[in-house]
C-alpha cells in the first residue's frame, strides 16, 4: 500500500485492512510490515494455565503443490518406472535414507541432517476427499478444516487462543512476503508482515499526515484503538532495527539459484530474517514462509531438482545459522503444500494436480524416521492420484501438542491419532 492509496484510506477500511508500513531486514528487497488488528488483547506471554515455554515453529509453504514422488523416491517399487518412464530417472542418482526410499538429489543438507537424526518424514499426508483446486485446497490446509467451513486459520487461532501478542506483534509473522498467509489470519491475533527494506520507516511522505487525519476523524475508543495501532507498527519497527543490530549471520545464505523457472520469493532472505528475529528475541514465536513453482506441469525433472535444491541450500543454512547461536534445540522446521501430484506423468514431462505427499519435519527435538503408511502405488484412486494414509490435522496436532505444547483441540477442534515425530521435553 503506498501514499497515494494510504492518503485515501478510510475509518472502515483501515479496521478491515490493519496499517500497513515499510520494515526490514538487509538482505530482502521491498516490502512490508502489517498490524492487521487493532483490537489485540493484552500483553505478551502465556494466557490462562500459560505457554512459557521458548519454543518456535517456522513453516515453509511449498506453494502450487509438491510432487512427494519426485521427493521422497520410492526405490523398489517398479510401478514407477511403468508409471514415470521420465520422472522415475530421479530414482538413479537418489540420496538413499533406507532400502525402500531414497531423497531428491539435491537436498544434501536434509539429507545430512537424516543422518543425525533430525528429519521426520511423515509419509501420504493429506485430507478426505482430497479438492484440486490451488485456491480451496490451499484453504483447507490453511484452516485445518476439510469441509471449508472456517474463516481462520490453525495458526492464527493458536496465537489467538495461547499469545497475547498487543505489545507484541512479532508473535506471528510471515517473513518473505507483503500479505497475510491464510495459516496466520485471525481477528484476534496481532501480526508482522515483512518483506523488507534496508530502512524502517512508514511507506509514502502522505503516510504520517493520512494517519492524522484519520486518527482526528475517529471518535471515542475507536480513536483510542487507532492510536494504539500507530504504537504497535512504531513499536514494531524499534524492535526491527534492534533485531538488525544484535545479528550477524553465522551461516551462508543465498538466492543467487538458477532456477528452470524462477520465483519471486527469495527463500533464503526469509528464513535469514526468520534467524534474525528468533535470535535477537523479539517474541517471535510462529513464522511462516512460502516458496512458489510447485505446480510443474511440465519439465518437472529439471525443475523440481533445482527447486529442492534451493530448498535444501535455505534450510542447511538457516539450521546451522541457528546451531551456531546454540538456539537450534527451540526450533522446528515443517513444510506443506496444498497438494501433491499425480502418480503418472504427463506427455510434457510433468504431472498434474494429485492428492497425499510427504511432510518433513526438521530440528534438534524431532524424532528422526518414518512416519505414517506410504500410499501404494498399485492402489491409485480413480484420478491416478496417490491416497492419503495419514491426515494432515495429524502432523499440525504434533506441531501444536508436542513442540508449541498447546492445546490442539482448541484449534482443530478434535482429537487425531497421533504421529510421535516431535519429543515433548
Amino acid at each position: 500500500m503506498g501514499a497515494t492509496d494510504l492518503s485515501r484510506l478510510s475509518r472502515r477500511d483501515f479496521l478491515k485492512n490493519g496499517l500497513v508500513f515499510g520494515a526490514g531486514a538487509a538482505g530482502l528487497a521491498a516490502g512490508y510490515a502489517a498490524v492487521p488488528d487493532v483490537f489485540a488483547r493484552a500483553v505478551y506471554g502465556g494466557k490462562r494455565d500459560g505457554v512459557m515455554n521458548d519454543r518456535v515453529l517456522v513453516m515453509i509453504q511449498l506453494a502450487g503443490g509438491a510432487d512427494g514422488l519426485q521427493t521422497v523416491i520410492p526405490l523398489q517399487d517398479p510401478r514407477l518406472r511403468t508409471l514415470r518412464p521420465q520422472l522415475s530417472q530421479a530414482a538413479n542418482s537418489a540420496l538413499p535414507l533406507d532400502q525402500n526410499f531414497g531423497l531428491n538429489r539435491s537436498m544434501r543438507g536434509v539429507k545430512g541432517l537424516w543422518d543425525q537424526g533430525k528429519v521426520a518424514i511423515v509419509h501420504g499426508v493429506g485430507y478426505p476427499q482430497p479438492n484440486y483446486s490451488h485456491f480451496d485446497s490451499i484453504r483447507i490446509w490453511e484452516t485445518g478444516d476439510p469441509m471449508r467451513r472456517q474463516q481462520d486459520g490453525w495458526l492464527g487461532k493458536t496465537i489467538a487462543a495461547n499469545y497475547d501478542s498487543a505489545g507484541h506483534p512479532l508473535v506471528g509473522c510471515a517473513c518473505g512476503s507483503s500479505e497475510i498467509p491464510g495459516a496466520l489470519r485471525d481477528l484476534d491475533a496481532t501480526l508482522s508482515v515483512i518483506n523488507g527494506q534496508n530502512t524502517f520507516k512508514f511507506n509514502g511522505t502522505d503516510a504520517e499526515r493520512a494517519m492524522g487525519v484519520i486518527y482526528n476523524g475517529t471518535p471515542g475508543i475507536y480513536g483510542a484503538l487507532f492510536d494504539t495501532s500507530v504504537f504497535s507498527a512504531r513499536d514494531t519497527m524499534a524492535r526491527l532495527r534492534l533485531a538488525r543490530e544484535k545479528y550477524t549471520p553465522r551461516a551462508a545464505y543465498s538466492d543467487n539459484v538458477n532456477l528452470v523457472y524462477s520465483s519471486r520469493n527469495q527463500l533464503a532472505s526469509a528464513l535469514q530474517l526468520a534467524a534474525q528475529l528468533i535470535i535477537s528475541g523479539v517474541g517471535a514465536k510462529i513464522l511462516h514462509v512460502t516458496l512458489g513453482g510447485f505446480d510443474t506441469h511440465d519439465q518437472q525433472l529439471a525443475r523440481l531438482d533445482s527447486l529442492m535444491g534451493y530448498v535444501d541450500g535455505a534450510i542447511s543454512a538457516f539450521h546451522a545459522d541457528l546451531a551456531a547461536y546454540g538456539m537450534s534445540d527451540r526450533v522446528l522446521i515443517a513444510t506443506w503444500s496444498e497438494f501433491g501430484r499425480r502418480a503418472g506423468e504427463t506427455a510434457n514431462g510433468g504431472t498434474d494436480h494429485g492428492a497425499a505427499a510427504p511432510m518433513f519435519l526438521i530440528g534438534d527435538t524431532v524424532k528422526g524416521g518414518f512416519y505414517g503408511e506410504a500410499p501404494s502405488l498399485s492402489a491409485l484412486d480413480r484420478g491416478g492420484s496417490l491416497k492419503y494414509t495419514v491426515d494432515f490435522r495429524q502432523v499440525y496436532q504434533e506441531i501444536l501438542e508436542s513442540h508449541l505444547q498447546v492445546d490442539s483441540q482448541e484449534v482443530l477442534g478434535k482429537a487425531f491419532e497421533r504421529i510421535p515425530a516431535v519429543r515433548t521435553a
